[in-house]
């Protein structure tokens, strides 16, 4: 009897290595691995010739993969950013040595996670308020392991992190002060920054963050206290960070895959900056025609974030996004373009970090056929 229940989703693989692309179970996340590949080598180079000294951290909250951290590290990253406990628990279990958990905890039980990680990877966290140094560092003596702390200074997001050099200071003295704990430095990230449009909104924001960044590492060295890290970056504004002559650290994440909203960013030609490709799309069947100019698909809101927009249908010029519903997006057709029932189509998702969370896998492909199928692991 129990063989005739279904597999629970996460068991199930909606395709399998050697399997054509018009094979494949929809809605699923597909990567364009050639893509994939020339996106990590085109940054990794780039830091290397461009930024000497400056380490590429790139954020795993994009990928949620240890299979992609892994070519991002063999391409020249030191380790990888993670957003939750839970992804950097992943990316240690599955070997990364080097790992930063660019965001704040608040409760015991996660700073007992914590230290577990940092007896076996080395493992950084952000802090802006003292209890959470409190937290971690008996965390860390419980355990006999030592954490690395960077305080958060708010260069511009409006989220976390502290708002002023004296706070950073302050903050950086209890660190030096607990037992258990290093004290690293600053995480200075703009991420609103990472989608103003024009690359001059973009350069003057990064410039404030630097100024802000700087002037708090100057009042910590002042206080006779070491800062050797300064990072932050994403990868609508890298290129700023990397020339600041400040930054040690980028922590680049949507450039390995991006997404529609990132394709909306006006281009910074200046530079030698590098543009990277779309590799990850949204493969949809289309299971309803019910009029001349529209077509239902089975990808809706449980299968791709719209919180940056809709997706992009920049592959189909025939065809305009009309909006989604749980399961189910529908498109307006312009004549002559016309899909029929069981045709597949790729959508770019608005958003990719928050779309991929939305699936248990990644299928690989070269452009017509798997090449492997990666396990998405989201954590908590």
């Amino acid at each position: 009897m129990n063989a005739l229940l279904p597999l629970p989703r996460s068991l199930r693989r909606p395709a399998e290595p050697g399997m054509p692309i018009a094979e494949v179970e929809t809605p699923t996340l597909l990567v364009d691995l050639p893509a994939l590949d020339r996106n990590i080598a085109l940054l990794a180079s780039y830091v290397q010739n461009r930024a000497p000294g400056v380490r590429l951290r790139p954020h795993a909250k994009t990928h949620k993969s240890p299979d992609v951290a892994r070519r991002q590290i063999a391409a020249g990253a030191i380790g990888v950013c993670c957003q939750t406990v839970g992804e950097a628990e992943a990316m240690a279990a599955a070997g990364v040595a080097d790992i930063l958990l660019s965001n704040q905890i608040a409760d015991a039980g996660k700073a007992r996670r914590l230290a577990a990680i940092a007896g076996q990877s080395r493992l950084s966290v952000c802090v802006d308020d003292p209890s959470q140094v409190a937290l971690l560092s008996d965390a860390a003596m419980a355990a006999g392991v030592t954490i690395h702390v960077l305080v958060e200074l708010d260069v511009g997001g409006a989220r976390c992190g502290v708002l002023s050099a004296d706070a950073a200071v302050a903050l950086a003295r209890l660190i030096v002060g607990s037992p258990g704990l290093v004290f690293d430095g600053l995480q200075a990230y703009h991420g609103r920054a990472q989608h103003l449009r024009k690359p001059s909104e973009r350069q003057a924001a990064i410039a404030e963050a630097t100024r802000l960044a700087a002037a708090a590492a100057g009042q910590i060295r002042d206080a006779g206290i070491a800062c050797p890290t300064i990072t932050g970056a994403g990868t609508g504004t890298f290129a700023f960070e990397a020339a600041s002559a400040l930054y040690t650290e980028l922590q680049c994440g949507s450039y390995v895959f991006m997404d529609a909203d990132y394709a909306r960013n006006e281009r910074d030609d200046g530079a030698d900056v590098p543009h990277f490709e779309q590799a990850l799309t949204i493969l949809t069947t289309v299971i309803s025609t019910p009029l001349p100019d529209r077509a239902v698909c089975d990808a809706g809101l449980k299968a791709m974030s719209l919180d940056s927009g809709p997706p992009s249908l920049q592959l189909y010029p025939g065809l305009d996004y009309a909006g989604a519903s749980d399961e189910h997006s529908k498109l307006t057709m312009h004549s002559p373009f016309a899909l029929q029932v069981g045709q597949k189509i790729h959508l770019v998702p608005g958003h990719c970090d928050p779309t991929v969370a939305m699936h248990d896998w990644i299928i690989v492909h070269d452009g017509s056929t798997v090449t492997a199928v990666w396990p998405v692991a989201r954590g908590w």
